[in-house]
């Protein structure tokens, strides 16, 4: 038997983003973003809403990056999704995070949070709200490396939203190797 949910956001795990961007004056901001993903080897598409200060900021700097929040940073990721960088100044500092220049692009790298999507601003689109960037750099911090210079998600710990129960989740452990497992059904 199967129950019918309706319409929620059930396509899990949802990551959990911080867009980086900075304002006209060179000032880091961060804001929590749970509607994203890549749609390409090279392109994020993110959801803002345009009142956001991360949206204003884009549109100016034509970059941003996008880093994937890990255990370790739970608290101040949430706290830069809860707290508008319209209404905060400081919102950077309060987290706890230092803001690092790209070399690649006009947007912060965090240090505290060890992996990086360095993006250009493909475009914006007003009334659906999606923006969609270039990746032209990923800045990975070595602790979460493995010996070949690959993410372990293991060493990682990245977590990801539950839109439903509203809370955070580690994601777990490899229960299989894609484009592998299937062929014994061939």
């Amino acid at each position: 038997m199967r129950k019918n949910l309706g319409i929620k956001p059930y396509i899990l795990p949802m990551p959990v983003l911080i867009i980086g961007t900075y304002d006209k004056d060179g000032k880091a901001n961060a804001m929590n973003a749970a509607w994203g993903t890549v749609c390409d080897m090279d392109k994020v598409s993110i959801y803002l809403a345009g009142e956001h200060k991360t949206v204003k900021n884009l549109l100016q700097t034509k970059a941003f990056t996008v880093s994937i929040a890990d255990k370790n940073n739970v608290v101040s990721a949430d706290y830069v999704g809860i707290v508008s960088g319209n209404k905060e100044p400081d919102k950077v500092q309060k987290a706890g995070w230092t803001a690092i220049k790209s070399q690649l692009v006009n947007a912060p790298l965090f240090k505290e949070l060890p992996l990086t999507l360095e993006c250009k601003l493909i475009s914006f689109d007003s009334e659906s709200e999606n923006c969609i960037g270039e990746i032209v750099g990923i800045s990975a911090d070595n602790s979460i490396l493995d010996d070949k210079g690959n993410v372990d998600y293991n060493l990682f710990n990245p977590i990801s939203y539950d839109p439903i129960h509203h809370g955070y989740y580690q994601l777990g452990e490899r229960v299989g190797k894609a484009f592998k497992d299937g062929k014994g059904i061939k």
